[in-house]
């Protein structure tokens, strides 16, 4: 869903990942991160067969070369019938010094 809750991509795969890391790039920039913080991206799909688009998402945003762990996992549903696609994901963010 986009910033405003409007389902992305309604029926395609490739716009809805594409919308996925557009927000995740938005809640690393608010945690102070980017994607080089980011150790694990999992992702569950509702059809395996969209893998290609999560791939070639992720290959785009990140460098494939040095790509986080990205296990994928097909499952019956999602939350709302119309999401093809929900990734979790984990970063390494370090804390800002204690004051001293």
């Amino acid at each position: 869903m986009d910033e405003n809750g409007k389902l992305v991509g309604e029926g395609g795969a490739l716009a809805q990942v594409r919308q996925v890391f557009t927000n995740l790039e938005r809640c690393l920039a608010a945690a102070g991160a980017g994607w080089p913080e980011v150790v694990r991206l999992t992702f569950f799909l509702t059809d395996i067969a969209d893998l290609p688009a999560v791939r070639t998402v992720r290959d785009d945003v990140l460098d494939p070369e040095h790509a986080p762990v990205s296990p994928a996992v097909q499952v019956t549903a999602l939350a709302r019938p119309d999401f093809l696609v929900e990734t979790e994901a984990f970063a390494m963010v370090p804390e800002e010094p204690a004051a001293p």
